[in-house]
């Protein structure tokens, strides 16, 4: 190689040197000069491929197995063995790289139409979070016409957290297309088998609470989805790469940007953003219904006379109307911990606690204590800036309650915190049907029929607390008193109220 570069640059340097001149130059005989001059390449040493005997009488048996009948190596060896050869499988698999033909798989591409399509898929990673390497889930729904992305994320993998970033690709896309294609994961595939498929059972129930076609890919055949999507290359290099977070909620705020990011590039496809092609997938989209589906896997909690529950070893707050009520609860992203009520209304989320033993506490669950009244006139005026239309609810409460009036109105002021305001008109327009003006009334009638609303925009991520073993919460029994200033207490009145009744 070394003379063949010295020919080369001899002669470039000197165009009229005969090969004779060049081979006395360098010592070397002129037929060397001539060959190296006549070749672009440098030379190199080729071995030449043995032939195996034993293999040679199996040459064209081999090349059919390989190429026509797509016969694997090991298939093909047991064939060879029961045809008498005797040789090893290491010279089998040599031949078997000259003979196989290589053909590349091809597919033909096809644009879905607005609305027609979304893909849904996950991948695993390893992160570092608050210093910790930590697994993690990254969920991506990408709609097929606009390419417009969601990217979710979870610390497991299980039915819950999947049909959650599901879900959440739904809502955040603003509709419901006509199919979403997925692969044959156990969450959506009971059987993946051609002759004997079925779709998991839960996963129907979603499919038709929001109204959509279940679609999946063959196994093995990728392509099957009418184009190639790759939701999570440029993620991995741009995002999860070197990538360091305080804890999982500043994951959650930095995977929603780099969505944002992500909708507003150009697409190498479509040659626009996605940003601005899916306002004509939402066109064409069927609505949202107007709750979450619920189903996977929530629990029961029946919630104290504190307003608490317990989950893995830890208690939480709810809101004080559901005091003594079953509520049910669930675990979102491996992260929050969910609690709804009986009517499927997301009352209370909290992150879910690092310590065994910790009592998480949200002070707007509580009621202000009965002991720091405000005067009857000051609640008339917040009731009434509150509720304009509902000057005869005020009247008939206070001519029918009278010295009990402050109270009911106060507890009534602090029950309408925690609902919409239109649910709050509703159940006061019931009192004055029903000619009840109680707290206990209003509460009761709220908690089974408040509607919760189906924001479309992502919830809000909750910062991280560390959570360490509390003191325990101590109250004065005054607290709880339901007799008005000017009244006198009897002995019965000091008991503290049966919260079971009041909510």
């Amino acid at each position: 190689m070394e003379d063949w570069v010295t020919i080369k640059t001899i002669k470039a340097k000197n165009p009229k040197m005969s090969y004779r001149e060049i081979a006395r130059l360098i010592g070397i005989s002129h037929h060397t000069v001539k060959s190296a001059l006549g070749h672009e390449e440098p030379p190199g040493y080729q071995r030449k491929s043995p032939r195996n005997s034993p293999l040679e009488a199996f040459r064209e048996v081999i090349f059919e197995m390989a190429n026509v009948k797509r016969f694997r190596g090991s298939r093909i060896l047991e064939e060879l063995r029961s045809k008498g050869y005797t040789g090893g499988k290491t010279a089998l698999y040599a031949l078997l790289g000259q003979l196989k033909i290589e053909t590349a798989r091809t597919f033909m591409p096809y644009e879905t139409a607005p609305g027609e399509q979304a893909q849904f898929d996950w991948s695993p990673y390893t992160v570092l979070i608050a210093g910790h390497l930590t697994r993690i889930f990254i969920y991506s729904y990408i709609n097929g016409f606009s390419r417009y992305r969601i990217y979710d994320a979870a610390l497991s993998e299980n039915q819950g957290a999947v049909f959650e970033a599901y879900e959440n690709g739904l809502i955040e896309s603003g509709g419901v297309p006509q199919r979403v294609q997925t692969d044959n994961a156990k969450v959506f595939v009971q059987n993946a088998s051609r002759s004997n498929f079925h779709w998991n059972p839960r996963y129907l129930h979603l499919c038709g609470h929001y109204g959509f076609e279940p679609s999946r890919s063959l196994p093995e055949h990728p392509w099957s989805k009418g184009k190639v999507e790759k939701p999570f290359d440029f993620l991995e290099t741009h995002f999860i790469a070197g990538a360091a977070f305080e804890h999982f909620p500043d994951l959650l705020i930095k995977l929603k940007a780099f969505q944002r990011s992500v909708n507003t590039r150009v697409h190498a496809t479509i040659k626009t953003t996605p940003e601005e092609l899916i306002a004509k997938d939402r066109e064409a989209f069927s609505a949202l219904p107007p709750t979450r589906y619920v189903g996977v896997k929530e629990e029961t909690r029946k919630v104290t006379s504190d307003c608490l529950l317990s989950y893995g070893g830890s208690r939480y707050s709810v809101p004080w109307p559901f005091a003594g009520k079953h509520v049910w609860v669930r675990l979102s992203k491996g992260y929050y911990l969910e609690v709804y009520s009986q009517a499927n209304a997301l009352i209370a989320v909290h992150p879910v606690s690092m310590a065994r033993g910790a009592v998480v506490l949200e002070k707007s669950h509580y009621r202000t204590p009965v002991s720091v009244l405000a005067s009857i006139d000051r609640l008339k005026l917040r009731f009434r800036e509150s509720f304009p239309a509902q000057e005869m609810f005020l009247e008939k409460l206070l001519a029918q309650k009278r010295m009990n009036a402050r109270y009911h109105l106060h507890e009534i002021l602090e029950l309408a915190r925690l609902y919409q305001a239109a649910d709050v008109e509703k159940a006061l327009a019931v009192s004055l049907e029903y000619n009840v003006f109680t707290v206990h009334f209003l509460s009761g009638y709220l908690a089974k029929n408040f509607q919760q609303s189906f924001d479309l925009a992502p919830r809000a991520i909750l910062a991280p607390e560390l959570l360490a073993r509390p003191e325990p919460v101590t109250r004065d029994l005054m607290d709880y008193r339901l007799f008005d200033d000017h009244e006198t207490p009897s002995p019965e009145s000091m008991q503290a109220p049966d919260l079971n009744t009041l909510s």
